[in-house]
């Protein structure tokens, strides 16, 4: 198994760390369901559906704010 010949200095190990921020965030796409903008290969946070058009699915029951809300008033 390869090991290390030397230890890396803790600036190359954080300047090394430090890259993840410069990651590009994934580009939306529309939903097929309700044309809602969504991350590809996520489900729908408005409707609840995954998948194309024609072979997706509810996965999900959508979440309504109103009673989102609710509930978190009764909650309290």
């Amino acid at each position: 198994m390869a090991v290390p010949k030397r230890r890396q200095s803790s600036a190359r190990r954080d300047s090394r760390r430090a890259q993840w921020m410069k990651t590009p965030v994934p580009a939306a796409s529309p939903c097929p369901n309700c044309s809602a903008a969504r991350m590809p290969h996520r489900v729908c946070e408005s409707c609840g559906w995954y998948g194309p058009a024609k072979e997706g699915r509810v996965v999900v029951q959508p979440k309504d704010k109103s009673s989102a809300q609710n509930n978190a008033s009764e909650n309290q």
